[in-house]
């Protein structure tokens, strides 16, 4: 639907999950492929440039424990190789899954770092490479149904989203002055190997197909496309909104 020659993304998680589908849909548009994983990249690097020909370049980091300097090297290693920065996509993120009252330090500061202040601290550095180079940029995080509601067993996991769609907004407010569009994706239940014990109860399971009006779990390409939209010049007046992609779960 959309085709983006000559642009550049960095997107965090992508060797599997939505962001696989986010980088695989990214690269269909046109857009060269900055990734930033625990993991190697290197089939995905095959699988892009075989199938599409855009390029990718990765490296590999633990986003648990992103600082700022690992956020300066991400992008500035970017810019080396690919000369700019268009697009970034705070996809990575992890669950600890824990009753609240027995949840441990360490769980709660590993997603509190990975989910929200990684998206900080990479928006931070990305926001200071747009202004450099001065025609505005697109920033897209992905937050979760849990920045709206509460969840059960995951507290730092809904703290974090509830920050990301906090953080989206305040950021719009300082940077739409230098043209660039901070927005977020709300998925609801995606069939991603996160989501896997949820699968493997089945009256759980069960249960939350029954409060989605489709029926079932989104694809990560039906993630893909609604965060590839918003980095599109269709969507250039779209700031500071939270956009839920969730199959009709919140009008339940």
């Amino acid at each position: 639907m959309f085709t983006i020659n000559g642009k550049v993304a960095v997107i965090t998680g992508p060797s599997g999950g939505i962001g696989k589908g986010v980088a695989m849909k990214f690269a269909e548009a046109g857009f060269d492929i900055f990734g930033v994983d625990y993991a190697d990249c290197a089939e995905l690097k095959k699988e892009i440039e075989g199938k599409f020909g855009t390029k990718v370049e990765y490296m590999q980091a633990d986003l648990t424990k992103t600082d700022t300097a690992l956020a300066e090297k991400i992008i500035s290693s970017a810019v080396k190789a690919f000369g700019r920065v268009d697009v970034l996509i705070n996809n990575a993120g992890i669950a600890r899954r824990c009753d609240a009252i027995d949840y441990k330090e360490e769980d709660w500061n590993a997603a509190i770092t990975i989910n929200l202040t990684t998206c900080f601290l990479l928006s931070q550095q990305a926001a200071k490479q747009y202004i450099k180079q001065g025609n505005g940029g697109k920033i897209v995080s992905l937050a979760s149904m849990l920045a709206f509601s509460g969840g059960i067993r995951v507290p730092s996991y809904a703290a974090s989203k509830h920050g990301i769609a906090g953080i989206t907004k305040a950021l719009c407010n300082e940077w739409a002055k230098h043209g660039i569009n901070v927005n977020a994706v709300a998925p609801g239940y995606v069939d991603t190997p996160m989501n896997q014990a949820h699968k493997d109860d089945p009256q759980r399971f069960k249960e939350l197909n029954e409060r989605i009006p489709f029926g079932r779990w989104a694809t990560p390409e039906e993630i893909a496309g609604p965060i590839l939209f918003l980095c599109t010049e269709e969507a250039k007046y779209i700031n500071g909104y939270v956009l839920a992609v969730d199959g009709g779960w919140l009008a339940r």
